[in-house]
């Protein structure tokens, strides 16, 4: 799957998660929505394995149910992130509303990348 359907396939999942989740929010406009898009692929590519490697131990013991909470994780440091450079994305509480909205971006991702031809 190319760079550019990757990206529109996070902007969707973001944006369904903003759109679904209470507490998750997006104020800004469309192109701070593609930078933060950037920003949560450039944390998922370079901070998440470095975080899923240090909670290997708890992944194992959980049969990867830490693996939630790692994306978690990953998603409020895009919201830091966000936040610091005044982008627009927030979020209430830290543990439920992330975590609700990581579970949204991911299961949405996945169904995109079913649907979406990968270009093979």
């Amino acid at each position: 799957m190319g760079f550019l359907i990757r990206f529109l396939v996070s902007a969707a999942a973001l944006w369904v998660a903003v759109w679904w989740i209470d507490g998750f929010t997006f104020d800004g406009e469309w192109w701070q929505f593609l930078i933060v898009t950037l920003i949560m692929g450039v944390v998922n590519a370079i901070v998440k394995p470095i975080i899923k490697l240090f909670s290997l131990p708890l992944i194992i013991l959980t049969l990867g149910l830490f693996l939630l909470v790692t994306n978690a994780l990953a998603l409020q440091l895009t919201v830091w992130l966000s936040d610091s450079m005044d982008l627009g994305l927030a979020s209430e509480g830290f543990f439920w509303t992330t975590f609700l909205a990581a579970i949204v971006i991911s299961v949405v991702a996945w169904l995109l990348e079913v649907i979406l031809p990968d270009g093979d």
